[in-house]
């Protein structure tokens, strides 16, 4: 890492980045509202650094495997109207707390009530949209993946 300094700047190179920060000013380091911190360069605020960790914490975190994409076997029944539950098969969907989210291609924005069976099966609800084929798309902690296509019929 080189460092420069000029006209209240500090200019670093890191990693081919070119990075700026500003410069202490004398007056700033005098009445006690900003100092020079080795590594970091300035801090207008005198505040503790983050110190350890909560062991109790990092135990309950999940862990996620991002290296398992998620696969949809097969959509069930694969003819639903808006209301209708339907179940998601396949593999790698991961952990509750790893899994993100269920939508349907016909209705992009609209949320989705879903209930997380297991790493193989999601059950979802169709939302409201308009008539017609539509694809689900999961989002797990090892990617999305799409299921082959689902006709929604008009209530």
């Amino acid at each position: 890492m080189q460092t420069w300094r000029s006209s209240g700047l500090m200019m670093m190179t890191l990693g081919g980045f070119i990075l700026l920060a500003p410069v202490s000013t004398p007056r700033a380091e005098e009445d006690g509202k900003g100092a020079i911190v080795e590594g970091a360069g300035f801090t207008l605020y005198d505040m503790e650094s983050i110190k350890g960790s909560d062991a109790e914490k990092l135990d309950k975190d999940p862990v996620c495997d991002r290296n398992k994409r998620p696969r949809i076997a097969k959509v069930e029944p694969d003819e639903a109207m808006p209301g209708d539950k339907v179940v998601i098969s396949g593999e790698n969907f991961g952990t509750k707390e790893c899994f993100h989210t269920v939508t349907f291609s016909a209705s992009p924005k609209a949320p989705v009530e879903y209930k997380f069976v297991n790493d193989t099966t999601i059950e979802a609800t169709v939302p409201d949209a308009k008539a017609g084929m539509s694809f689900l798309i999961i989002v797990a902690g090892g990617g999305s993946a799409q299921s082959k296509p689902l006709l929604i019929k008009s209530k």
